[in-house]
């Protein structure tokens, strides 16, 4: 191990003693495989094997008949010093123009000396000196300064320097970027010099390389301001308020939750140096885009940024940000990834600078209530509205076969639609229409299909005569001399008078009750129920000329919806479809109106007038 090898420590001195720290470690390279133990075992120094000057040393280890030599190097005294003048940028002073477009910029002057000095060295010294500009900016980032001769961040050369003689400097020029070429404005831009002995310069008589002094401190920096509008101190403190809204208050459940927040961004006190809105996002929301439809609010360059798994909107608030400044703006979202395990949704907001004093304004917290909410459309309908009587053809029997025997076919639709925008999972809907009037039926039920409903029940089998379906499935016909007048809705050929109410809360109406439920409903997803009647007309030719209104009326309840969460209100009410029976008057009733009789009395008795008188002259010829 390192213990039993041995290492060599070299201590330099100085006027108040030995330095406590090594200046170097030598630890011995024999280049062979076998280390030998205890290097260092004996030392000599204090004698110049070489000639070269400077003191070699000899270095002994346990065991070995061999030695190793450290030969003394030509130590080389230098240092180096840098300035600018001023220490600060105006961009509002360009007395600087740029070889090439002749544009106008702002600058400062650079300048840097060196002297170097050394025993047993040659008289010409090379150093080789490189500066940067701005070094403390990452790789690939703007530097904000340049040199106005080689428009570049940094400047290598090599100088020459007369050994012992007095220092030499170079001076340059060095400029300012256009402000719209960067955005930080605050933090010092830094120039760093580094200087190195000529790496290309020649070896000594002795093949040897000098070296700097051990204490020689060979980079040096100084920083450079940028001027801003914040006083002598060159300080800006500023002041930043903000104050947000929405466009709404809830979101749903099973909606995309189209949203628009609005922010008031303003500046009190000085000015604030790239500053930035930033909006963090829930997990349930996404962005869509800035408000540009709207003259009041201003179009500002905004971003979406992903930061350790933080989702952010960054919005560029002005550079700087003035002071008095006042800035509106609208951002949309969409928040279609709602889950049910939280019932808030919080958006934050935070204007951020980069000043050094008072940089942000307080975070605002925008929560949005998360809701349960589907609203429901129902409506029912009876194809046709209106049944008139008598029906062509038919004559009564006591055992109707067939539907088309036992009258004339309606059809009803009852529709519920869910228009969210949250889902249905549970519900109700019923159906009462009159199937029989003191014993006789009214309406007799053929059959009914179901869409989005399941487990229907009913008080009553469906075609409980199984009665045989018309082969077309349509309405009997009607009497030919009516169908014209029924299609047009002319009433000149109906019975007028009052229509007796046939619905289910009467004493004397027995009534068809049909219970389904509802199953999921998806937003805009629909359950319908179509239902099959026949009006009984042995019932209602008994009840010649009186008019009828058969209603059925429909109800639904919705119980539940899929979520945690619970509505406020569960949808429900009761729809009406009503049927109409109506008679159509006899031909014979039709009567001659007044004056077509008068006028063919006067006709006629004109006629027998002129027959009189015709036969009058006969005779008198005669």
């Amino acid at each position: 191990n390192s213990a039993q090898r041995g290492e060599v420590f070299i201590f330099n001195g100085q006027p108040g003693g030995v330095d406590s720290k090594p200046s170097q470690v030598l630890q011995g390279q024999w280049g062979s495989s076998q280390q030998p133990s205890f290097f260092g075992l004996s030392t000599r120094g204090g004698q110049d094997l070489d000639g070269n000057g400077y003191p070699d040393l000899i270095v002994g280890a346990f065991g070995v008949d061999k030695t190793l030599v450290y030969r003394g190097r030509p130590i080389i005294h230098a240092s180096a010093s840098l300035s600018i003048s001023p220490n600060m940028f105006n961009p509002e002073e360009k007395t600087c123009t740029l070889e090439g477009n002749a544009s106008a910029v702002s600058c400062i002057n650079l300048s840097f000396c060196l002297n170097a000095s050394g025993k047993h060295v040659p008289n010409s010294i090379g150093i080789k000196v490189e500066l940067q500009l701005d070094q403390t900016k990452q790789k690939g980032a703007v530097k904000r300064a340049l040199f106005l001769k080689s428009r570049q961040p940094q400047l290598t050369q090599t100088i020459h320097l007369l050994n012992g003689s007095k220092e030499e400097c170079r001076a340059m020029k060095i400029y300012l970027r256009e402000e719209s070429e960067f955005r930080d404005k605050l933090s010092p831009i830094y120039i760093g010099l580094n200087f190195s002995l000529d790496p290309l310069a020649p070896a000594d008589a002795h093949g040897l390389m000098p070296i700097f002094n051990y204490k020689t401190k060979n980079y040096i920096e100084q920083k450079a301001q940028i001027q801003l509008d914040c006083g002598e101190d060159n300080i800006c403190v500023p002041d930043l308020k903000l104050n947000v809204s929405g466009d709404r208050k809830s979101v749903y459940l099973g909606d995309e939750n189209f949203l628009t927040l609005f922010f008031s961004a303003q500046n009190l006190g000085g000015g604030a140096y790239e500053a930035e809105l930033y909006v963090t996002l829930p997990p349930e929301a996404e962005y869509s885009g800035i408000v540009r439809n709207n003259e009041n609010l201003l179009i500002l360059p905004c971003a979406y940024e992903m930061e350790n798994q933080t989702r952010l909107v960054i919005c560029d608030l002005g550079n700087p940000m003035k002071t008095g400044a006042s800035l509106a703006g609208g951002l949309r979202f969409t928040v279609p990834h709602l889950r049910d395990s939280s019932h808030k949704v919080q958006f934050d907001f935070q204007i951020r600078s980069k000043n050094q004093n008072n940089s942000q304004s307080e975070t605002v917290h925008l929560a949005l209530n998360v809701e349960a909410q589907s609203t429901v459309s129902f409506f029912g309908a009876s194809k046709p509205d209106s049944v008139i009587f008598p029906v062509a053809n038919w004559k009564p029997g006591r055992n109707p076969m067939t539907g088309q025997e036992a009258g004339p076919e309606v059809k009803h639709v009852y529709e519920l639609v869910n228009f969210g925008p949250s889902s249905i999972s549970q519900g109700i809907l019923e159906l009462r229409c009159p199937m029989r009037v003191n014993k006789e039926y009214a309406m007799y039920m053929m059959s009914y299909s179901v869409q989005g409903l399941t487990n229907c029940t009913s008080n009553h089998p469906a075609n409980a005569l199984h009665l045989q379906h018309s082969p077309t499935d349509q309405p009997p016909t009607l009497n030919p001399k009516t169908v014209h007048h029924v299609e047009r809705r002319d009433t000149a050929r109906l019975i007028s008078g009052a229509s007796n109410v046939l619905k289910c809360n009467e004493p004397h109406v027995d009534c068809f009750h049909l219970h389904c439920n509802v199953g999921s409903l998806e937003k805009q997803q629909r359950a319908i129920l179509r239902v099959n009647f026949l009006i009984w007309a042995n019932t209602f030719m008994q009840k010649e000329n009186q008019g009828f209104t058969l209603q059925c009326e429909a109800l639904y309840h919705i119980q539940k919806l899929p979520y945690k969460i619970l509505p406020h209100v569960y949808p429900k009410g009761t729809h009406q479809v009503d049927t109409a029976v109506h008679w159509a008057k006899p031909e014979s009733s039709y009567g001659v109106p007044l004056w077509i009789i008068i006028l063919a009395i006067l006709i006629g008795l004109l006629l027998l007038a002129l027959l009189i008188y015709v036969l009058y002259k006969v005779s008198v010829l005669h």
